[in-house]
């Protein structure tokens, strides 16, 4: 495959993600909440989520609580990028504060308005 065809189609991807992400109306999103499903499933319930803007991260501890009323205290850190209204935050990573070593990614983002209302992704 020539070289030029892959920087073409890579250039074309990158403008693809942009113009979607330029497209999405975050502000239509719901209201976040503090407390809601865990985007993984299995019943799992995300608590005590508050995130906040530090710099170009957007950070917050919470809670996961299983089905059978174990809980885990957990740190999320999400890239915080400029959008159209607002800030989002995006590309979240996960750890668990206990040192066990548990972590992961989460498709969930959040949205901070320009107005001060958080929005969590649907």
């Amino acid at each position: 495959m020539p070289k030029g065809f892959v920087v073409v189609v890579c250039s074309l991807a990158v403008i693809a993600a942009a113009a979607a992400l330029a497209d999405e109306d975050y502000s239509a999103w719901p209201l976040l909440r503090r407390s809601f499903p865990s985007t993984g499933g299995g019943g799992v319930v995300i608590g005590e989520y508050d995130p906040v803007i530090e710099g170009d991260r957007c950070r917050t501890a919470f809670t996961a609580t299983l089905p059978d009323g174990q809980v885990f205290r957990n740190v999320a850190e999400f890239r915080a990028v400029p959008a159209p209204g607002g800030t989002l935050c995006t590309d979240g990573r996960w750890h668990a504060q206990d040192g066990g070593g548990a972590s992961g990614t989460t498709p969930f983002r959040v949205f901070f308005g320009a107005d001060g209302v958080r929005c969590g992704s649907p």
